[in-house]
């Protein structure tokens, strides 16, 4: 394997300092820069990771100035991208990947700029950069559970990915790893924001179209496994639409709390009339404001819970051998244990890194613009989650940390 430098920008952020922990252990990485516009953060980090056993220098580099962008990529094979929010940031830095050669993986979890940077595969093949976009853990792991899923059928109908924001029992705050350091919220919030409020992408009727977000789908998986989840603007309806053709509907989900979900539905409202902006509606998710809090207590008495569906998964419907079928796959995580979607910073470097590692031993370089489910081996890529991630089980039973469950139709 030939020697790979690897470029991480925002590698300081709490997602992309996971990922570069991670591909400083990969066969055949011998150098990663670590660039922000921060020069200290990235010196921070750098201090943190030293003796890792490959060599890490930081840099200066602010995504908007294309020269100095343009400069750092040319000396690097592979760059990882996890400057968002990627609505401001996802065209330009892969723009310029493209321009310098450079191939490209992200964490790109707005549905509009994934349309927009997919648009971009003419130029890559031209350039011969392979790009996957959106290789966190929605879309990224999502995505290749529903592949794991899709696997299982001869004809898709449905096909949903979920992932959670809370789960019955918690006390309905959202996840405070949603909160910078300073208190303020950070791009991960300012970025749920713009998804929760307009028009998000889903399927419907095998086409993919625009409806308001915040939408309630009733999932009855098995006789064990049911319950309501609510749409949400994730890239996943835009690429499992052109990767695997579901006839009837697709979406991405939020498992979340009525009471969490009504103060988000609040939120959208007064985003949708003008009356915040992702920024400010940020701010006020990360201290909630009493007369919104009032707001969503009322409406919360009026919407279902998630039942007993898990926290992350992909579900699929269609036929098999003729008869109709559903395939739930989800993480087979150990009971008890602290589990990778507990920690978003994890769940989301982690996939990153594993798919680097998938390009970084050039065996899935496929010159182009690629969502994760048509260029990354999911096998291998469960298969080598498990080695990074203890709780996933380990057994005959779920083989590479994933349980696929099957069910007839009439079994359920």
């Amino acid at each position: 394997m030939s020697a790979v430098k690897i470029l991480a920008l925002g590698g300081p952020g709490a997602m992309g300092a996971v990922a570069v922990r991670v591909a400083a252990g990969l066969p055949g990485v011998t150098e990663i820069v670590v660039a922000d516009r921060r020069l200290e953060a990235a010196e921070e980090l750098v201090r943190r990771l030293r003796g890792s056993g490959t060599a890490m220098r930081p840099a200066k580099v602010d995504v908007t100035d294309d020269a100095a962008l343009r400069a750092v990529l040319r000396d690097a094979d592979i760059v990882l991208n996890t400057v968002g929010p990627y609505y401001r940031f996802g065209m330009t830095v892969l723009s310029a990947a493209i321009a310098t050669g450079t191939h490209y993986l992200d964490i790109c979890d707005d549905w509009e700029p994934t349309q927009r940077m997919l648009g971009l595969d003419e130029e890559a093949r031209a350039a011969g950069v392979c790009a996957v976009v959106g290789m966190g853990a929605s879309p990224g792991m999502s995505n290749l559970l529903a592949a794991r899923a899709v696997e299982q059928l001869d004809q898709v109908r449905d096909l949903y990915t979920a992932w959670p924001v809370d789960v019955p029992g918690d006390s309905g705050q959202v996840d405070e790893q949603l909160v910078d350091p300073d208190g303020r919220p950070g791009a991960a919030v300012v970025h749920w924001m713009e998804q929760i409020s307009g028009k998000v992408a889903v399927v419907s009727a095998g086409r993919l179209v625009h409806r308001q977000p915040l939408q309630p789908v009733f999932l009855a998986l098995s006789e064990t496994c049911s319950g309501t989840a609510y749409t949400v603007g994730h890239p996943e309806p835009v690429t499992l639409h052109s990767s695997f053709r579901p006839t009837g509907n697709a979406a991405n989900l939020m498992v979340v709390t009525p009471g969490t979900l009504a103060y988000l539905d609040v939120l959208r409202r007064d985003i949708d009339a003008g009356r915040l902006t992702n920024e400010t509606a940020a701010a006020d998710l990360a201290r909630p404001s009493t007369s919104r809090a009032l707001r969503a207590t009322v409406r919360a008495t009026r919407l279902k819970g998630p039942g007993s569906l898990p926290p992350f998964f992909a579900a699929a419907t269609g036929t098999r051998d003729g008869r109709p079928v559903t395939v739930l796959a989800r993480l087979a995580e150990a009971p008890g244990a602290p589990g990778l979607i507990d920690n978003m910073a994890e769940a989301t470097g982690i996939p990153l890194a594993l798919g680097l590692a998938q390009l970084a031993d050039h065996s899935r370089l496929r010159p182009g613009v690629h969502p994760p489910e048509t260029v990354i081996d999911p096998g291998r890529f469960f298969h080598d989650l498990v080695h990074h991630v203890p709780a996933l089980a380990r057994d005959s039973a779920a083989p590479g940390g994933v349980t696929i469950d099957v069910t007839e139709a009439g079994r359920r």
